[in-house]
């Protein structure tokens, strides 16, 4: 099926994994001469997929100081920059489109390169926190200029859209009054229904089974997206959005000062920080808080506040998040270097052997408990499905496409986060290619089976205390 007729130029810029996986389902999907694509990239990886598909492809990194030299010329009113690219920064990229009058997505709000890590600033400042609140800073200035959609992949982005779904689905079960959806462009509605339903926690819960016929080697970080991206999101401050229903902030824990107040952050990376969740397969687990734009995003956007600005309802949300194996592994090794990157890394890819990625969303504190919304996708069938993807790169892969078309069908909506756009387009987009998606209910809460061979401190009066769900 084409989804969208375009008439300007494509340029993508960074051709990794998500690149090189995206590109197929354009061809497909997007009604768009090759001769109008262009892939700008730092380096020779992928240049192979780009002479499958007849695309020109032209290796120069994009740098602080070339990136308005490089890109200027291939950009114009009407046109696309698709950035998938690492160490660039979107808030450059995007006041730079609208300059050109050119439209615009990423699937993370990035810094120039070191901002993820730099030891001159505070965990604050290198924060997705801070990332996001720069970005949408220029939402003002873009207001009806051509549409930048910022933070949509899978995680962030096509996570928002589930949170939306299994917000009507958990109205519907429980007999709460909702007779059509609300309006994607009615925050308030959203939010409303997100309180009356007493949603205290949404987590992004994601368990990665996909294993390989390569072991991983000492001194090597293996994953099945980017490995530069999942370093630098593991290295950065844990941070998760903070509900009004959390009696303490943890000791480690600290506000920003600045911006919409809507998450915090702790003194400790994503990666040495875990916490208790549940998806339909795997049942209970321990993830990996890592830091992400819509543990940010969901709770802002599912805030309630009174006339005078009050805030009297906010979610806590944060991703939970359990890698394949070989790259917890690797995470393990990191953090054993003091989170000094191994010498040698591996994007899983052909040699995946089995496996699935269970991404979704757990929506907990409700009538009915918990429920979890989301994809189960096997890596046969992404195989079968789209070529160069696995399992978790489709899942990023069609979210992009889906927000590439959106854009196209609304270009001058200004700067939109993935919890503006409209979710029931995004999923009618994206569903083909999600293997199962499913929704199922659980009474499962972090207290269960707790303090059995041990004494521990919990809240019993509230199971859903950040406190009960992180691990330490």
């Amino acid at each position: 099926m084409i989804h969208a007729h375009f008439s300007g130029r494509l340029v993508m810029l960074g051709f990794g994994s998500i690149g090189q996986g995206v590109l197929p389902l354009i061809l497909r999907h997007i009604d768009l001469p090759r001769e109008r694509i262009t892939i700008v990239t730092a380096e020779e990886r992928g240049r192979a997929v780009a002479e499958e598909y007849g695309i020109r492809f032209v290796i120069e990194p994009a740098t602080r100081a070339n990136y308005r030299d490089l890109l200027t010329p291939l950009l114009g009113p009407g046109d696309f920059l698709l950035n998938l690219s690492v160490d660039v920064s979107s808030v450059a990229l995007m006041r730079l489109c609208q300059e050109l009058g050119a439209l615009y997505l990423d699937t993370v709000v990035e810094p120039w390169a070191g901002g993820y890590t730099d030891p001159a600033l505070t965990p604050s400042q290198r924060s997705n926190y801070a990332m996001r609140e720069e970005a949408i800073g220029l939402r003002e200035a873009m207001r009806s200029g051509p549409t930048s959609i910022t933070a949509h992949g899978a995680n962030p982005g096509l996570v928002s859209h589930f949170v939306k779904q299994a917000l009507l689905d958990i109205a519907r079960d429980t007999g709460a009054p909702v007779a059509t959806p609300p309006p994607a462009t009615d925050r308030a509605a959203w939010a409303r229904l997100a309180q009356s339903l007493g949603v205290k926690v949404i987590h992004i819960a994601e368990r990665d089974t996909q294993v390989s016929d390569r072991p991983k080697r000492v001194g090597e970080f293996v994953n099945t997206w980017s490995v530069e991206g999942f370093v630098g999101e593991g290295c950065q401050p844990a941070e998760l959005g903070w509900g009004t229903h959390e009696k303490a902030l943890p000791a480690d824990g600290r506000r920003h000062g600045f911006g919409c107040d809507a998450a915090i952050y702790l003194l400790r990376p994503g990666a040495s920080t875990r916490v208790r969740t549940w998806t339909p397969l795997e049942g209970p687990f321990h993830g990996f808080l890592i830091t992400h734009n819509e543990s940010i995003s969901l709770a802002d956007y599912y805030t309630v506040r009174d006339a005078g600005g009050r805030v009297l309802y906010r979610p806590t949300a944060h991703y939970a998040y359990h890698p394949c194996d070989d790259a917890v592994l690797s995470v393990h090794e990191l953090a054993g270097k003091n989170w000094r990157m191994q010498p040698e890394s591996r994007l899983m890819t052909d040699e995946i052997t089995s496996g699935i990625d269970e991404l979704g969303v757990l929506l907990c504190g409700h009538a009915r408990g918990a429920y979890w919304y989301g994809s189960r996708l096997s890596i046969e069938e992404a195989r079968r499905l789209v070529p160069h993807n696995n399992a978790t790169s489709l899942q990023v892969t069609v979210a992009v496409l889906a927000g590439v078309i959106w854009a196209m069908e609304n270009p001058r909506a200004g700067l939109v986060e993935s919890d503006e756009l409209d979710h029931a387009r995004i999923l009618e987009i994206c569903r083909p290619y999600l293997g199962q998606v499913v929704g199922a209910y659980s009474d499962w809460t972090p207290l269960r089976d707790r303090a059995r061979l041990f004494p521990e401190e919990l809240d019993e009066s509230d199971p859903w205390q950040f406190g009960n769900i992180r691990v330490v």
